[in-house]
């Protein structure tokens, strides 16, 4: 395949709510795997439809340091690398994840975004969910700035979008390598105005 038309790998897993009432089973279903039991089969535990949400993990899109440490192994120690951007290829993976998220419905469908706080992670959530270009003047804040993180990319608007959240409990911690340490919230809220930091 070739990678300048990939996009980051999206995997779709169920997660549902607790167990209803046997009164309120409706003949649409879902199946789930209970959590204190990951051995157990997908069918022991149904739960309605509207009662289950979809839960689409991504993962970033090519980073600086992706094609760094492929070259050289040795450079992921780099702190030329801290907090590492994404390279032109790694925009053109969200533009591509973009696509496919709008043209099967996705989209629409997101309620909510999740996102590790380093900033590669927030470039491919922001540029796959959010909304179109920012237009300055409008009352709600941009989800990204104009250029955000050493790209040449244009502000990316928050209207109509989901809410973005921030979770510091989703990055990588026990790592050495300065890719996966984070610059600091105050900098991510200039760059990043309408996601929320509370949790970073």
């Amino acid at each position: 395949m070739n990678s300048a038309l990939s996009f980051p790998p999206f995997i779709s897993i169920s997660s549902v709510s607790p167990l209803p009432s046997p009164r309120t089973l409706s003949p649409r279903c879902c199946n789930s795997i209970p959590s204190q039991d990951m051995e157990a089969k997908p069918s022991q535990g149904l739960y309605p439809l509207h009662r289950c949400k979809t839960i689409h993990l991504v993962r970033h899109a090519q980073g600086v340091h992706n094609v760094e440490g492929e070259k050289n192994h040795d450079a992921y120690l780099s702190e030329d690398l801290f907090d590492a951007h994404l390279t032109p290829l790694g925009w053109q993976q969200v533009d591509n994840l973009r696509k496919h998220v709008k043209a099967s419905g996705i989209s629409n469908r997101i309620e909510l975004v999740i996102v590790s706080p380093l900033l590669r992670t927030l470039q491919t959530a922001v540029g796959t969910f959010g909304g179109e270009g920012y237009i300055d003047g409008v009352d709600a804040p941009p989800l990204m700035t104009t250029g955000a993180g050493s790209s040449d990319r244009p502000a990316i608007s928050s209207l109509n979008r989901p809410p973005f959240i921030a979770v510091e409990s989703c990055r990588e911690h026990l790592g050495v390598h300065p890719c996966d340490r984070r610059s600091s919230i105050t900098k991510y809220r200039e760059l990043f105005p309408a996601v929320d930091f509370s949790l970073a």
